[in-house]
């Protein structure tokens, strides 16, 4: 079964998160069907523009906690090296290669964007969110430093990153767009219709010229170092995890306090 949906409308490629009856929680073969539609909307020359969407209320709760990947345990122990080697490639790898994709891309956000799920929605170019959606990354309060693609300093800076991990609250539409993580805050029912417009925009421009661009850009991050700085935070996530283990004995399992919905186990 799968849980995205894909069109592509004109000259842009729509990819959508569609298990709303679980938040839009990952698990493996979500994030698994998210990378190959990637694939596809960068493989195809009729696409110039990708869009990242969700149904339902949420964009996304993070993390599936209640399905852990199978390269996490061995013989119903957990594996810290397998379990660091399957995070590398679904976490890290999959957000540096999103991110890395010569194409403009646009993230459309509503409801709550939690934890992991800003692993889907950094990578991307430009961030359009609804007025009620809500960021947060709340892992600090399981020992863990923060989510995997740590790009807290680079979309938010160094005060508000700390300040979102620190304290584990949720960053408002408003807020987000004050610290210049999101470009455009728009009304929740007007938040496709705008997105919409503005990939159509954006693929009336040259692609050869969008890609050069979007590549200079990229380049200057990386210069400033922010490749290393997320990679070398990853390793220490790792840590994090080690941390949790000794706490609690179960590091990648652990329920999200904060959930809204007292029947799911997702968000992390």
């Amino acid at each position: 079964m799968s849980y995205i949906d894909y069109r592509v409308d004109d000259a842009v490629a729509v990819i959508s998160l569609d298990r709303p009856e679980k938040h839009n929680a990952q698990d493996e073969s979500m994030l698994r069907d998210l990378d190959a539609r990637w694939q596809q909307a960068a493989a195809d020359d009729a696409v110039k523009v990708i869009v990242i969407r969700a149904n339902g209320d949420n964009f996304s709760a993070g993390h599936d906690l209640r399905t852990p990947a199978p390269g996490y345990f061995r013989d119903g122990k957990t594996v810290m090296e397998s379990a660091y080697g399957w995070e590398s490639e679904h976490y890290l790898g999959f957000s540096q290669r999103w991110r890395d994709i010569p194409k403009p891309s646009i993230a459309a956000v509503q409801g709550a964007c939690i934890a992991g799920a800003l692993n889907v929605i950094w990578p991307c170019d430009l961030i359009v969110a609804a007025e009620t959606a809500s960021f947060s990354d709340p892992v600090v309060k399981f020992g863990v430093g923060g989510v995997e693609y740590h790009a807290h300093l680079w979309e938010l800076g160094a005060r508000r990153a700390k300040e979102m991990l620190f304290t584990a609250r949720t960053f408002s539409a408003a807020e987000a767009y004050d610290a210049g993580m999101v470009n455009r805050v728009v009304p929740l029912d007007d938040l496709d219709a705008q997105t919409m417009a503005l990939a159509r925009e954006i693929s009336e421009m040259d692609a050869w010229g969008l890609a050069t661009a979007k590549r200079a850009i990229n380049q200057g991050l990386d210069v400033m170092g922010q490749r290393t700085a997320i990679q070398a935070a990853f390793d220490i996530h790792w840590h994090g995890h080690a941390n949790a283990l000794l706490r609690t004995g179960y590091p990648l399992l652990t329920p999200d306090p904060l959930r809204s919905a007292p029947d799911t186990k997702e968000d992390s």
